[in-house]
């Protein structure tokens, strides 16, 4: 199995593009989301078509220096995204956000997200901060995952707490990459 991680140019945005309703509707289940009245997954009735969803992700690759979508393959096939970001998309003192993550089901449960995660934060050192839903019996998954990439990572030297944020109370998890 060939895992790849490639940073994502407007030429094959689509890729992601294509991919995002479904992590969408992932999300659905954790938060509690319901489609709008056009069966689009935004909370906003003037998103019709996923070709609207579509323009709300343009800004992922019209701030190459600030903003880092990525595509995950594994054998060419695509298999699901990371979106990094990073100042002034991120808070005061912080480097790195991982904004979004996703994995399609069938590359699920085999280290492809936690090699896909190691690889971005290799390739970004610095100050991290990442954040989910707090909820222990919607995110159970989530969080095990996070909880366990980044201990691994990082040897133990992490922070997890819970807090505000600017998208409301979630689970943080804030680690440094920073080189020696």
């Amino acid at each position: 199995m060939n895992v790849t991680v490639e940073l994502v140019n407007e030429d094959d945005a689509y890729i992601i593009k294509n991919v995002y309703p479904l992590y969408l509707h992932d999300l659905a289940e954790i938060y509690g989301n319901y489609p709008n009245e056009h069966g689009i997954f935004e909370e906003s009735n003037e998103y019709r078509t996923l070709n609207d969803q579509y323009d709300i992700q343009n800004m992922w690759w019209q701030k190459p220096d600030a903003l880092f979508p990525h595509l995950i393959r594994v054998d060419g096939r695509p298999a699901g995204f990371m979106m990094i970001a990073s100042a002034p998309y991120c808070n005061k003192g912080i480097d790195y956000f991982v904004h979004e993550a996703f994995l399609l089901r069938p590359f699920r449960g085999k280290g492809i997200a936690e090699h896909s995660a190691v690889e971005l934060f290799e390739r970004y050192k610095g100050k991290w901060v990442l954040f989910t839903n707090p909820s222990s019996e919607t995110n159970q998954r989530g969080q095990q995952f996070w909880r366990k990439t980044i201990r691994n990572y990082t040897n133990n030297n992490f922070i997890e707490e819970f807090g505000e944020t600017f998208d409301g109370y979630k689970l943080i998890f804030r680690f440094e990459n920073t080189m020696e």
